[in-house]
This record gives C-alpha cells, structure tokens and sequence, in this order.
C-alpha cells in the first residue's frame, strides 16, 4: 500500500508541473485563457474531447453498472462514439467557425443577448452539479483503496485540479487531459488483456457470465431495453452536438483540425469501452463476492468498487497505484474542462457585458482566475452533499441529471445549429417547456403511474423503473421539448436592423471555415516539445516501476505502460523537430 501512496504522490507532483509549465501559453487575454487563443492541434483537442466525457465514474458508477447488468452499459459508450462521428460529418467544424471564446458567446450571437444571461445562469449549476458527481466517484474509490476519508478525500482533490485550472487555463486543462489520455490507455489495455488471459478468453467471459448479459438482470420486458437502447443513442447525440459542448472544438487551430479531434473522440471512445468494463465483466464471474470487498467502507456503494477488486486481486504490486493515478486523471480532466468553461462563460458573458463594461483584459484575467477559485469551491460542496446520499446510485444519479436537468437546456442548442428560422424567443421559451417536461416525467408520469395504467402487478423491478424514467425524459424531451422548438418557425419573421446584421454573419461565419494563422508552426512546434519533454519524462517514472518485486509478467506489464508512454513522448519530440527543420528549409 506504501508503493501506491508514493505512485499517487508522484502522479499528483507531475500533474501540478504540468499546470506551471504551460503557464507561460496561458497568454495575457481571456482568449488565450479560456481556450487557448484557438490555437491547439488535433490530437490535443481530441484527447480532452474524449477525456471531458468521462470520469472516474466510468471506473466506479458504471464499472457497477457492468459487474451487476453485463452488456447493456456499453450502448451509452457507444452512443458517445456516434455522438464524435456525427460532430465529425457535421458538428465539430461548424461549432469552431462561430469564431467565439466561449459556447455561450455563441448562444448570443444565434439567439441574441436576453438567451445569452438565460442559458449563462441555467448552464452553470447543471455542469456544477455534474462535476461535483464526478469528483464524488472519486472519492469512493480512494476511500476504498486507501482507506480514506471521503470528505478528506474531495476537499484535496479538488483543490488541486482547482490549482491546475487557475495556473495553466486552458492550456494546461488540455495538456494535461492528454497526458492523462496517454495513461488511462495505458493502464487498462494492460488490466484488460489481463481479464482476458485470467478468464481465458471472450467465449468464456460470455458463456459464464452469471446474468443474461445482452440485457442483464431484473429486466423483465425486451421491449422496454430495446427502447431504452434506441433513446439513449438519441439523448448522447444530443450530449455531445450542442453549443453548450462546442466548447470542445473551440480551441482548434482551424475547421480542418475541429474535425480531426472528432474522429479521434470517435476512434477513442470506440475501442475504449471494451477495454474499461473487462475487468468488472470478469470479476462478476471469477469473484461474484466482489461487491462485499469493501461494503464497510462504502455500505450499498460497494458494488462501484468492483474494478479496484480486480486490480487488488489480478494485478502485481503497484499497479492499483497506476490505477488510482489513471481514476484521478478520468476525474481530474471533466473537472478541470468544466471548471475552465463555467469561468469563461461567468467572466465573457456576465461580467464584462452587465457588471464591468470598459473591463480590460488585464482586470478579466484577475476576475477569471478568482472565479475559478470560487467555481471550485462549489464544486467541492456539492460533491460533498452528494456523498451525504448514501443511497443514491452513481450511475443513477448521473442518468437523471443528464436526462432531467440538462437535455431542457441541450435541446434548443441542438436544433438551433441547424433549424435557422426560428424567432429569438424559441430558446428560452423551450427551455421553459423542457422544465415543465422534467416535472412531470419526475413526479406525474413515475414508473408506479405507467405501471398501474399497464395492470403490471407488482410494479416494475428498480432497475426497470430507474431506466424507464430515464427513457421517459429521453422520449419528452424529443417529442414535447423538441417538438415546441420545431413550432416556433411558425412564428418566425424576419429580424430587422442589427439584429438582422448579427444573424447574417454568425450564419455566414458558421458556413466559411476557419484558416491556420500565420505564425502557427511556432505555437505547434512548441506544443509537441513541451508535451513530448514531459510525457517521456512520465514514462521513465513509469517505467522504474519494474523495479517492485513482482513476478515477471507483473515487471512486464510496467514495462508495456511504460514503453507506451515513452513512444508517445519520442514521437512527439520527433514531430517537433522535423517541423522545425522543414520550416528553416522552407524560409531558406
């Protein structure tokens, strides 16, 4: 346990460098701060794009999900990657080329300044409650392997990726997602491969897994999984495509890399499920007694502590070190993103345009940076009131504040980049209906209500009632909240004066892509080396880990993360150099 405290420690110091380092590309504007100046390569933007949608959730929360259902929780993973392929055909791009700092900037500009302080106050308690969700999947975790406070446990946490957000801005959010990026692949391709040796193969892994694993247990109506499947690709796809989210795509250089980051969050999040839930899937068959490992320390959440019982009793020493440092980078990367957004929209479209007009850049940087600190803070007691719900799901608690709470205000951010003739007042209006939808799927239409009117006797079991309330939202959602939006072009007229001015060129900029500045070869050069510098540093210190006795596929599965690591850092650093001796050739 020694070891895996001082891995943790490492990884913690490593991250903070990070943060510092990058600093100095933070730049002097809210710009530079809050998305980079627009100036970051593909692979870069693609890596926080894949790391932002998920957490240590994915490790806790939904590795349950997988230990107790089996299969079905690879349709919301799935409905991820689609959700990338879709924004790569047609989202990504379109979302870089409204030429903003902030997605609520692009709000303004398509449905005009009232919607700008709506959606400004209606985004940031929902994204503020989303991460204080993730941050307490955190801390479950480290509770149960180290044996931690929880409290404890958020308040520390917290407070470092809050160190990181402040310092870098988005430059050192994004340089450290994809640092992180390098070491999640790394550590569960090796747990994987090692489920998959352990267990002997997939065949086995399906045969014997204990429940129906294409629909899971406690599912007693075919009907309503393949329903929930369909809808929950239709929720992710909204998820991901809409102008509170652009801010993924932001920070690109240009249209051309907006869209190479898609199908790198695409190709990632394809092949990164299958890798993330072997080791739950095949500690439900070897070790079905997992779930009670630590039920002292964590009561009815046990079971979202499946995947470091794996990792405690499959893999050498050291590694359920390697492991927390991949979980805090799942948590560490949403939170720092979503911290970094919410300042950004705070400081670009509350206070400077109502609260400090004639602000300068110097006076907003200040302002940023402290508020910031504040965002984290809220963030840190909400994950701590979450924890205080002892009996809430993880994964429940994540499913109802996406499909209740976010998709009234993702709806009309959906449809707004692609159904043009609507008046101003269609998005707040359908906001409003959407809240109205979320009610009553809560509290009239419950699972109980659709059961009674079914004559279901006895009702639904839990999980079929928490997924058909999910469902419900989903369903309301597209067809009232949708359907409202979709009416509104009823009403439309056209805007005149310079009302009619903004609409024509934020159209007109959505349709004409984005350009390389000149001078970028610079700014990239300096992102491989800076990031190749530090990666294969990362990789020497992973790399030593052969060093713990363990027995030899142990040293060589250290081995593996570590020459991955290396690679990605060697490559980097080579890229950097030939861009270098390309340009002098090209200048000469």
């Amino acid at each position: 346990m020694n070891i895996d405290i001082v891995v943790v420690g490492v990884y913690f110091v490593f991250m903070i460098a990070v943060g510092v380092i990058f600093k100095r590309l933070a730049g002097s504007s809210t710009s530079d701060y809050f998305r980079g100046g627009g100036k970051m390569l593909w692979w870069m933007v693609g890596s926080t794009a894949f790391m932002t949608q998920f957490s240590a959730w994915t490790f806790t929360g939904a590795a349950g999900k997988a230990f107790t259902d089996g299969f079905p929780i690879m349709v919301i993973f799935m409905a991820n990657a689609f959700g990338f392929l879709l924004s790569w055909l047609f989202f990504s791009y379109r979302f870089r080329q409204m030429r903003v700092v902030t997605p609520v900037e692009g709000v303004r500009r398509r449905f005009g300044t009232t919607n700008e302080q709506v959606f400004t106050w209606a985004t940031m308690p929902t994204s503020i409650v989303y991460t204080g969700i993730w941050l307490n999947g955190l801390a479950l975790f480290v509770s149960a392997v180290f044996n931690v406070d929880i409290e404890t446990t958020i308040v520390i946490t917290g407070l470092i990726v809050l160190f990181i957000s402040v310092i870098g801005g988005s430059w050192g959010v994004v340089a450290s997602d994809f640092v992180q990026m390098v070491v999640i692949m790394a550590v569960t391709v090796v747990c994987a491969v090692a489920a998959l040796i352990k267990i002997g193969g997939p065949s086995n892994l399906i045969e014997q897994f204990p429940a129906d694993s294409v629909m899971g247990p406690n599912m007693n109506y075919p009907l309503l999984f393949v329903a929930w499947f369909i809808f929950m690709f239709v929720k992710q796809l909204q998820n991901i495509n809409n102008m509170q989210d652009s801010y993924r795509f932001l920070t690109a250089k240009d249209s051309t890399n907006a869209r190479k980051a898609a199908l790198l969050a695409f190709a990632l999040m394809l092949i990164g499920p299958a890798i993330w839930f072997m080791p739950p899937w095949v500690t439900a068959v070897l070790y079905p007694d997992a779930a009670l490992a630590h039920a002292d320390a964590l009561g009815g959440k046990a079971a979202d502590a499946v995947y470091l019982v794996f990792v405690e009793r499959v893999m050498p020493v050291g590694m359920v070190g390697l492991l927390m440092s991949a979980v805090f980078a799942a948590t560490m990367s949403s939170m720092d993103s979503g911290l970094n957004r919410n300042a950004g929209v705070f400081v670009r479209n509350f206070y400077s345009p109502i609260i400090n007009k004639n602000a300068s850049e110097k006076k907003l940087m200040r302002v940023s940076q402290g508020v910031t600190m504040v965002f984290g803070a809220l963030i840190i007691a909400v994950a701590l009131f979450i924890n205080s719900l002892r009996g809430l799901s993880l994964f429940d608690a994540m499913m109802y504040v996406s499909t209740l709470l976010q998709m009234p205000i993702l709806v009309p951010l959906f449809f707004g980049m692609f159904i043009k003739k609507t008046p101003d007042w269609a998005a707040w209006a359908t906001l409003a209906v959407g809240m109205v939808v979320s009610y009553m799927v809560s509290f009239v239409i419950t699972p109980d209500v659709i059961a009674n009117l079914l004559g279901i006797e006895g009702g639904f079991t839990s999980r079929e009632a928490s997924d058909l309330m999910v469902m419900n939202g989903i369903i309301g959602h597209l067809v009232f909240t949708g359907g409202f939006f979709c009416l509104t072009t009823k009403f439309y007229k056209e805007p005149q004066g310079e009302r009619k001015t903004e609409l024509n060129e934020f159209w007109t900029d959505v349709a004409t892509p984005v350009i390389e500045e000149e001078g970028q070869d610079a700014v990239d050069r300096q992102q491989r080396s800076m990031l190749g510098k530090l990666i294969l540093i990362f990789g020497v210190l992973v790399t030593t880990m052969v060093l713990i006795p363990n027995p030899f596929w142990g040293r060589m599965a250290f081995l593996f993360c570590g020459g991955v690591v290396l690679t990605v850092g060697a490559l980097l650093l080579k890229s950097a150099k030939e861009t270098k001796v390309l340009n002098l050739q090209t200048q000469s």
